[in-house]
């Protein structure tokens, strides 16, 4: 049986099986009027502090069969999301409103205090219908605002208002069965409909393609509420005005909460209802500023690789067009690079913290590649919750193999093969950055024969020149020209860590990170050019801080938006926390950058010294 017919066999009972494959994300569910919807919470967030705490911290309503947690995945529980159910039922294409829920105890002092310090530090509550987050629409100077959504309540005048009242809009679709399987690109993950049928299915039903929110401050009558039990329709009519509030919340007196919910058929299909989204505030600054800033950098890389191929193949062909004779003149004659060919390959201070640094650097830039290539592709995906970090911790599991590796085998080939001292690499590689897998890498390194130098090192060490300038400023200068294909992506990065705002242009992103190894490359290829023509041999740990030191130019950038963007971050917990984990991050960028620079210069270096015979 030939490749292809494998490979249509293997397609169709992948088809046969399950109704149909799904790749990474949801998929259409199709409910049937009067099917039951559920609503679920997630944590409460807050720009203001970047403390996540769970829904039912704050005295709302819960649901009659108790408070349960969703599955989560790894990725959603170090994002702090925490998903549970909520006691707002819907039924499919049933509008229902007036509906109370419950009427909460009376407020504690406790209580009383921590629903003003919720609304104080401007916590939102996150619901989620069929995998999709609520969005909330306001009005601002003329144009209308998205939000994921909506606040707990408000203080006007220093009174404190609840949004005791939720008003519901979910936007439906008719469901769309299809004979063919075809396959769809959608803001949910790239899918494959079902080509089989379950019994029954052929009733007519809808999809969920929107979900809308409108939280209101009402005061309920007291009289009205004390027989009645959940579900039931509160006697009286609730006027739902978002721009005005009306329930202020006092010690010692219970809270009342209803809600209402209509559905509107939609000509949103299921693969574009995610744009609502994806079009937040900034999209098309930032298409612009993305594109604006690809071309530049492609053009000011394409200017250092010329400049940078013309210099060396000029000095390589010059030397190779002499005969003999004029060779070995030259050579009496050296100068430049050329003259510290003894010396060039010799071990570097710290040469096991090197390959740490190296080891695990290759590790976080090959997961970096992987999972924004499978995010690219849509693999990762804003509906498939926590992928992206699972996705991540996943890829660098795997990868601490190439860590242990490449730390390993540059151990063995700067003491030119010596095995000595590998497991100790290895092991502190892995407790870098934690990866157990580092030492199966190491092990693979130790027996993989190590680099052979192309010249001999000298016993005695050459003196360096006395330079005109600091080396060590123009390698942290270098990193300036790796951040300018950064710092437009990184607001838009930033805004999604701390924000709260859904970031899906892989595509770009995939893009910017190619760029970025391009320009780091090149950056450190020049100045270890530079400084081997200047007799300075000791490049190692300069050809590593020359692209790593953008992660200065970051962190200096992530201080710049704590104080100008971040300004309503208040208290020393959240800055502690948002400065660890910027320092973290930026670590985390030093170690990828620096890899590239010191691999790309290692290998120009035995190159070059490999394509001229010097004694």
């Amino acid at each position: 049986m030939g490749h292809v017919e494998i490979w249509v066999l293997t397609m169709w009972v992948i088809f046969q099986s399950g109704y149909g494959f799904y790749l990474p994300g949801s998929y259409p569910h199709k409910y049937v009027v009067g099917d039951p919807l559920s609503v679920k919470v997630n944590s409460l967030t807050s720009i203001d502090t970047e403390m996540p705490f769970s829904y039912y911290s704050l005295p709302f309503c819960k649901p009659k069969e108790g408070v349960k947690d969703s599955a989560e995945n790894l990725g959603e529980l170090l994002m702090g999301d925490r998903i549970e159910n909520s006691p707002y039922k819907f039924k499919m294409y049933v509008n229902e409103s007036e509906i109370f829920l419950c009427q909460s105890k009376k407020l504690s002092a406790d209580d009383f205090k921590l629903l003003k310090k919720r609304i104080d530090e401007m916590y939102q509550v996150n619901l989620i219908l069929d995998n999709l987050p609520a969005i909330r629409y306001t009005k601002k100077e003329g144009f209308m605002l998205r939000w994921t959504g909506y606040p707990v309540g408000v203080k006007v005048q220093n009174v404190y208002y609840l949004f005791n009242h939720l008003k519901f809009k979910v936007l439906i679709h008719k469901y769309e069965e299809t004979s063919v399987a075809r396959v769809m690109g959608t803001g949910d993950a790239v899918e494959v409909m079902p080509t089989v049928t379950k019994e029954g299915s052929d009733m007519p039903g809808h999809m969920v393609v929107g979900f809308e929110v409108v939280p209101c401050s009402v005061v309920h009558d007291g009289n009205l509420v004390n027989k009645l039990k959940m579900y039931e329709k509160y006697q009286s009519p609730i006027k739902c005005d978002p721009n005005a509030v009306s329930m202020p919340i006092k010690e010692g007196e219970p809270i009342v909460f209803t809600y209402e919910v209509a559905f509107e058929e939609s000509d949103i299909k299921w693969p574009s209802r995610w744009d609502a989204y994806l079009k937040m505030e900034g999209s098309k600054v930032h298409w612009f500023s993305i594109l604006n800033s690809l071309l530049v950098i492609i053009f000011l890389a394409g200017i250092v690789l010329v400049i940078f191929l013309r210099t060396v193949r000029r000095d390589l062909t010059r030397y190779e067009e002499l005969d003999k004779e004029s060779q070995v003149q030259m050579n009496e004659e050296l100068s430049g690079w050329k003259l510290v060919v003894g010396d060039v390959f010799r071990a570097p201070s710290n040469p096991a913290l090197l390959c740490i640094l190296i080891g695990d650097g290759v590790q976080i830039l090959g997961m970096a590649i992987v999972t924004i290539l499978f995010a690219a592709l849509g693999f990762m995906s804003p509906a498939s919750r926590g992928t992206l970090i699972t996705g991540m911790l996943f890829f660098y599991l795997i990868l601490g193999i190439a860590a242990g590796y490449v730390a390993v085998r540059l151990w063995r080939t700067i003491g030119c093969g010596d095995h000595k001292g590998w497991i100790s690499v290895a092991w502190k590689a892995a407790c870098f950055f934690p990866v157990p897998l580092t030492l199966l890498g190491g092990y693979f390194g130790a027996k993989a024969h190590h680099i052979e130098y192309p010249v001999r090192t000298n016993q005695i060490p050459r003196e360096i020149p006395a330079q005109k300038y600091p080396s060590w400023l123009l390698v942290l200068g270098a990193g300036t020209l790796p951040f300018g294909t950064l710092f437009i992506e990184l607001f838009f990065i930033m805004s999604s860590i701390w924000m709260g705002r859904v970031y899906y242009v892989f595509g770009f992103l995939f893009i910017v990170l190619i760029l970025l190894v391009v320009v780091c490359a090149e950056v450190s290829l020049v100045l270890t050019y530079m400084h081997l023509c200047v007799e300075d041999w000791k490049w190692w740990w300069k050809s590593f801080f020359a692209s790593g030191s953008v992660a200065i130019y970051i962190f200096l950038y992530s201080i710049n938006y704590l104080i100008f963007d971040l300004k309503s971050l208040s208290g020393p917990v959240s800055a502690t926390l948002y400065l660890g984990y910027s320092l973290f991050m930026v670590l985390a960028v030093m170690l990828a950058t620096g890899t590239v620079g010191f691999l790309s210069s290692f290998w120009f270096v035995h190159y070059l010294f490999a394509s001229v015979k010097l004694d």
